[in-house]
């Protein structure tokens, strides 16, 4: 199986846009992956959209970290494909319903791999609109590696683990 684990970084935040009613007026600054076919990660930037929607399309599954809900609901005006359609594992999704409320990829990623993310999504658009380009795009595939190893860490064990204050929960997956 070839999967594509996915995140994407904004050009505005919220507050610009009016609210989270209209996450397509957000804008894409670049999206990384993660391609398990060929084991490489890879940032795209618009004039690359083409080359990861077949990206996308050629998947047997797209993972992310609230990829419905916030991710693809930004790239969709991007992509011609239905992303609404596309075999897809959302970790924050499947976390949530186990659990009955939302958590971070960050209380996730400290709580399995003992590791962090790098910085804040704010931090992300502040890169963009400075054009700090390698900044941005390093932090967006950090978010990707992250991703990425919680998942394959859920898959072989099982469960995932999080931090809520100073307490670590584990919590059962069904990801194979």
């Amino acid at each position: 199986m070839a999967y594509l684990v996915l995140d994407i970084e904004t050009q505005k935040e919220f507050a610009e846009i009016g609210g989270r009613g209209k996450l397509h007026l957000l804008g894409v600054s670049v999206v990384g992956t993660y391609w398990s076919g060929d084991d490489t990660y890879y940032a795209y930037r618009e004039e690359e959209f083409p080359a990861l929607e077949e990206k996308i399309v050629k998947s047997d599954l797209v993972i992310g970290f609230n990829n419905k809900f916030f991710d693809f609901p930004v790239l969709q005006p991007h992509i011609k494909a239905p992303l609404t359609a596309v075999p897809t594992l959302d970790i924050m999704e499947e976390l949530s319903l186990a659990l009955g409320y939302r958590v971070s990829l960050n209380s996730v990623a400290k709580g399995t791999l003992n590791a962090g993310k790098s910085g804040h999504g704010l931090q992300a658009i502040q890169f963009f609109r400075e054009g700090r380009w390698d900044e941005l795009i390093s932090y967006c595939l950090q978010d990707v590696k992250l991703t990425k190893e919680v998942y394959e860490y859920g898959r072989a064990q099982g469960h995932v683990k999080f931090f809520a204050g100073w307490e670590s929960y584990e919590v059962p997956v069904r990801w194979k």
